[in-house]
């Protein structure tokens, strides 16, 4: 039974706090005060007689009540925010819009040609492209402001809500500019990495602990000189810049190898594969433009397939 008491800025307050983790932020963004915003929570709190946050040092962390009801306050408002846009569509004529979480790993091969794809088809749908590391677009994803994530699968412990369709594996690579020392080198590359800079994926991206586990299997325990980035832009202009050695899912630099504007150092790391694919919440059901978009999706992928797959191995 819903209980009339909750409101629509319960929900929204509610989900603004959970994406934030701060009830100042959130205040921000919501453009009210604060000891609003905290009143507000207090009586969501009431009404569904738990605490939704809990203290965490000088910070605030969602409880496990409130992840159960995260799930579904983030649906109530995607669905309204869907009506919403239908009714407004419905007057003005406009397409829906469609909101993209894309990983490095497919934002330079994959969304450009899905996108070119999907544009031939007419729907003029108003489309929005987000970039950023995984987790940071799974949260996105959980409370709405996403309809689907492409991207390297994430830990079966970030994945509850969401389903996900494979389109293909890839690994990592070592890549470095045309004409780097180690590209002649006769000795195994793993002996002298510790003497470059090496462009490693950060902490909280998918491939960090595929790669922490790959060098230690390798003899790697320690890199001096490191620089931990998701920049695909200044990896690709660093890179060729400099002698740094940048590891990087395939998929990243799979053009700039076929160019030959980067090389591969002759390491195999086919240890390092893991599926690539479409993330959805379970819970959504894809407006027909949506549909159109995540075949586009599949469509590309197929040829980027071959692409990644054949830089890998070569």
């Amino acid at each position: 039974m819903i209980d009339n008491r909750v409101k629509f800025r319960h929900l929204q307050t509610f989900v603004e706090v959970a994406r934030q983790k701060s009830v100042g932020k959130a205040a921000e963004l919501l453009h009210v005060s604060q000891p609003a915003v905290t009143k507000t929570i207090r009586e969501l709190e009431e009404v569904l007689g738990v605490a939704v946050f809990e203290r965490d040092g000088r910070g605030i962390k969602i409880t496990r009540y409130g992840e159960v009801f995260l799930k579904h306050a983030g649906a109530t408002l995607t669905s309204l925010r869907q009506g919403l846009d239908s009714v407004s569509r419905e007057r003005t004529g406009e397409a829906p819009s469609i909101r993209i979480g894309a990983l490095p790993t497919v934002s330079t091969h994959i969304m450009p040609q899905a996108m070119q794809l999907f544009l031939k088809e007419g729907t003029w749908s108003r489309l929005k492209i987000v970039t950023g590391e995984n987790a940071v677009l799974l949260e996105q994803l959980r409370v709405g402001d996403l309809d689907l994530v492409v991207g390297r699968l994430a830990g079966a412990d970030k994945m509850t809500g969401f389903s996900f369709e494979h389109l293909y594996s890839e690994q990592v690579v070592f890549a470095v500019r045309a004409g780097h020392p180690l590209l002649d080198a006769t000795e195994s590359p793993f002996a002298n990495l510790g003497d470059f800079t090496i462009l490693m994926p950060t902490r909280s991206s998918i491939i960090r602990p595929f790669v922490e586990d790959f060098l230690i299997a390798n003899g790697v325990a320690t890199l001096p000189s490191q620089i931990e980035t998701v920049s695909d832009a200044f990896g690709r202009a660093f890179v060729r810049m400099s002698d740094a050695i940048w590891i990087i899912s395939a998929g990243v630099v799979a053009r700039d190898i076929e160019s030959g504007l980067l090389a591969m150092l002759p390491i195999d790391a086919s240890e390092t594969r893991g599926p690539v694919g479409i993330t959805m919440r379970t819970d959504s059901t894809p407006s027909l433009p949506l549909s159109i978009l995540i075949q586009t999706i599949r469509e590309a992928a197929s040829v980027a397939r071959k692409t990644v797959s054949s830089s890998s191995t070569s």
